[in-house]
């Protein structure tokens, strides 16, 4: 079974990832989310998949978030403008995220990667 490894290789979180990925001996595809950023289609799936709620998808400590002042757009504007808008730049999307056919998980928590890797 090989996962989507969705990362920016400066991320200090990504790096622990992905050492747990290969730690763990798990098949991974490797993808550098600012120079191949998620589609629209691709964050609505994951979205969907992952059953968070649209919020959990920015990176609310990058500078982007900052600059353009999204702490408050991300609480009213409707679920298809903000998927425009983190479709527009992946370093607005928060890493690193796990693919994997049923589930989605985004940002590192060993807990719950462990659990979701066993199924």
């Amino acid at each position: 079974m090989s996962v989507l490894f969705v990362e920016y290789p400066k991320c200090t979180t990504c790096r622990r990832a992905k050492k747990f990925l290969q730690e763990n001996n798990v098949e991974f595809i490797d993808r550098h989310i600012a120079e191949e950023n998620p589609s629209k289609e691709e964050l609505k799936t994951w979205l969907d998949k992952s059953g968070l709620k649209i919020n959990k998808f920015f990176n609310t400590s990058g500078v982007l978030y900052r600059e353009m002042q999204l702490k408050d757009k991300v609480k009213t504007l409707p679920e298809d403008e903000l998927l425009d808008i983190l479709a527009t730049n992946g370093m607005l999307v928060k890493r690193p995220i796990l693919v994997k056919e049923d589930t989605v998980l985004v940002g590192f928590k060993e807990e719950e990667w462990v659990e979701n890797l066993k199924k």
